[in-house]
Parts: C-alpha cells; sequence; structure tokens
C-alpha cells in the first residue's frame, strides 16, 4: 500500500501562517507535548485541545489547538471571525488546518487554531481555590453578562455553559469570554423563544458543571448548584430588562433620565440613542433605550490614556484618575496633561516597582487593582492610611507571589 502524500492546507490569518507550518501536523493533537504552565490553563473540552507556543522562545504567541469535523470547524472559524468584528467578548480565529496526514499517510482529524487569551483562566481554575459565594455570584454575573451581549448581537449560542467560557479577572469579579462557537449562529433578530433555548441551556450546562465540581469536594457543601445556575438567568433577565424595557420617570425629576442613563452605564453600557415619551399629563415620562453599547468605562478610559482595560477595572482606574485630578487641578487644569502625569507618576509607579521575576504574573491593570484594595486592607488592620508606595512593597511582598493569573 502507498503512503498518501501530505495536502497540508491552513486557511486563515496572513501574518499567522509561517509560525502555524511549523507544529507537528502530522502527529495526532493528543500526542503533543505541552508546557506544563500551560496544562492547567486549558480547561476540559469534549473534543482534544492543546495549548501550544508558536516557538520555543518563552514569551512566543499561544495558540489553542482543537481537533474537529472540518466542517464544523469552518464554521465556528467564520463565526469567531465574526463575533471579532462585531467586538464580541470571544476568543480569536487564526486558522483552520485539513489535509493532515501521518507518517504512515492515514488522515487526521481536521483541527481549528484560536489565539489564546492572555489572563485567562477556566472555570475549574477559579473555583479551584478556597471559594465563597461572592466568587460564585461574580462567575453568575459576567457569564450572564456575556449571554446579554452576545444576544444583543443577534448571536445564539447553542452551548452556554461554564466549560464554553474563559474569565478574566475585573477589578472584584470577572469579565466572561465565549471560547467554543461551534454551535453558535447569527440571526438579524433573535426571537424570545431563541434567548429562552439559550438561558434553558446556559441553567442545566452550569448546574450539572458545578454538581460535578461538588461531587468532587471542591465546592462548599452548603452551595446549590440548581440555585447558582438559575442566578445566571436572574442577573440576565435583569439587565435585558433594564437595556430594553421601558422605564417610567417623573417628569418633574429634571435628572431621571440622567439617573436611568447612568443606572446602564453602572453595569456597563452607553445609551447611545433613547426614545423619550411624554404623558399626556406631562406627569411622567417613558424612556426607552433604543441603542446600547458595551464597555462604558473602558472605552472613555482608552480615549482618555490609551490603556485597554477590562470594563469595572476601566471603572476603577478613572475613579482613581478622578481623586488624582481633583487634588491637582491648580497645578494641571488640562485634562490630557493630567491624565499623562496619573500615568507616569501613579499607575506606572505601581506597576513598574514589580521586580522581573514576578512580572506577568497578574495584568497590569487587575495588578493596580489589587495594590489600591491591599492599601485599603492595611488601612483598616492599621486604623490609618499607609500611603500607595508602602502598599505597593507590601502587596509586591505578600500577595504576588502566591498568584499565577497568566500560563506565560
Amino acid at each position: 500500500m502507498v503512503a498518501k502524500k501530505s495536502q497540508l492546507h491552513i486557511t486563515g490569518v496572513g501574518e499567522e501562517i509561517a509560525a502555524l507550518a511549523g507544529l507537528p501536523w502530522d502527529q495526532p493533537l493528543e500526542s503533543w507535548p505541552e508546557d506544563p504552565s500551560l496544562t492547567a490553563q486549558r480547561g476540559i473540552s469534549r473534543h482534544i485541545v492543546r495549548l501550544v507556543r508558536s516557538t520555543p522562545e518563552p514569551d512566543s504567541e499561544i495558540y489553542a489547538v482543537k481537533e474537529t469535523v472540518e466542517e464544523f470547524a469552518i464554521r465556528e472559524y467564520e463565526a469567531l471571525k465574526e463575533l471579532g468584528l462585531r467586538g464580541a467578548p470571544s476568543v480569536s480565529q487564526i486558522a483552520v488546518v485539513n489535509g493532515r496526514l501521518d507518517a504512515d499517510g492515514n488522515e487526521l482529524p481536521c483541527a481549528i487554531v484560536t489565539r489564546f487569551l492572555p489572563f485567562s483562566l477556566p472555570y475549574r481554575v477559579v473555583l479551584s481555590g478556597s471559594v465563597t459565594q461572592h466568587e460564585i455570584t461574580n462567575m453568575a454575573n459576567a457569564l450572564a453578562h456575556l449571554l446579554v451581549r452576545l444576544h444583543l448581537l443577534g448571536f445564539w449560542w447553542g452551548d452556554c455553559s461554564l466549560s464554553n467560557t474563559l474569565f478574566r479577572r475585573d477589578a472584584d469579579g470577572f469579565a466572561a469570554y465565549l471560547v467554543d462557537a461551534e454551535t453558535g449562529e447569527f440571526q438579524k433578530h433573535l426571537s424570545n423563544g431563541q434567548r429562552e433555548h439559550d438561558l434553558d441551556l446556559a441553567r442545566f450546562n452550569v448546574a450539572a458543571e458545578l454538581e460535578d465540581l461538588k461531587l468532587a469536594g471542591v465546592l462548599f457543601p452548603d452551595l446549590d448548584p440548581l440555585r447558582a445556575s438559575e442566578s445566571v438567568i436572574t442577573r440576565y433577565r435583569k439587565i435585558w430588562k433594564a437595556l430594553s424595557e421601558p422605564q417610567i420617570l417623573p417628569a418633574n425629576d429634571r435628572h431621571a433620565v440622567e439617573k436611568a442613563m447612568r443606572s446602564l452605564q453602572d453595569i456597563g453600557f452607553a445609551v447611545e440613542e433613547v426614545d423619550i415619551k411624554m404623558a399626556g399629563d406631562q406627569s411622567t415620562l417613558t424612556f426607552t433605550p433604543k441603542l446600547v453599547a458595551p464597555n462604558y468605562h473602558s472605552l472613555r478610559l482608552k480615549e482618555l490614556m490609551g490603556l485597554e482595560t477590562e470594563e469595572f477595572q476601566a471603572k476603577r482606574i478613572l475613579a482613581s484618575f478622578d481623586r488624582f485630578r481633583s487634588r491637582e487641578i491648580e497645578k494641571t487644569p488640562d485634562k490630557s496633561e493630567a491624565a499623562q502625569r496619573w500615568l507616569d507618576e501613579v499607575f506606572y509607579k505601581v506597576v513598574d516597582s514589580v521586580p522581573s521575576e514576578l512580572k506577568g504574573r497578574v495584568e497590569d491593570a487587575q495588578l493596580f487593582h489589587e495594590v489600591l484594595e491591599h492599601r485599603w486592607y492595611l488601612g483598616e488592620r492599621s486604623g490609618r492610611d499607609l500611603g500607595l508606595d508602602f502598599a505597593t512593597s507590601d502587596y509586591i511582598a505578600q500577595v504576588l507571589p502566591s498568584r499565577m493569573d497568566s500560563g506565560r
């Protein structure tokens, strides 16, 4: 029998192709070597998945490679591409690899390659430590927020679960990212029935995943998986209602509309267009969001300082900057100049204090937030503010060595 000649075919992002071509595509994915530091970042999947570096260099690009059916790989690649174009919180598509043959000429499964999301954590890693109800609630809120954003874009997920989600720390909570779009599809507009179907899947999947962890002894005994999964649905409905249903406001309150808009900003959405109708007797008005956009705080921060952060990291950073500016307004009245001063004198002073051997463990904006939290904790314990410099040094010495959000 004559072995087939390899007809390896890689379709994807142009600048990434050269790096991908050097990976061992003639070997089954389950036999690929994996850096031990990345194994814990991978989580679980119904498919064979490996996290690999593009080169042996420790700082090289990290990819997630998944073996699947060619039809599904192409479908997922296109879905991720469209999600990226629409600004959805999801991993980025890199390539579809087919025509794989092993050394004996046997066909190997098609593979889809995505970019590893830096500082992301699978839910089993997040829940593997001393987990509190607060952390469970934060994860539920993040997953609900992700599902709302996908539905606003007209994307039906079809397999919403903790396993298909990656979490990044976002100040005191988490930001959630879709990591598996194999079953998803775009619609011009999702019907209520389609949204409810996604919610039913989320309710079942999350409860089953948490039940598995509880049986394994990972979660605290009092946790009710069904109740926890239901909290995802409850939070989703609350956000969806705030973004889509009319609010009846008192017409004689001059700040009522501003308050309604700020309530949406507090959950991370900017109102770009509204519909306001005055009642006949002018005692009430109806406020209806017509067009909303996510990442209100992070977009403001990026415009002001050029920092790219998660939403509630940005909210915390902007609050720190506002306090700085109120103290320094006479010295630096220009907002852009004040922002540059704050970056140099506050933010980067903290971030750059991390010694080289501890760099890269925690994303910069998250590290800054945690230093501020540590400063508050030290102040409560000592009865006085010990200052940002002391808090930074103490955090680096006492907290950072035990933290590791990155696989790098």
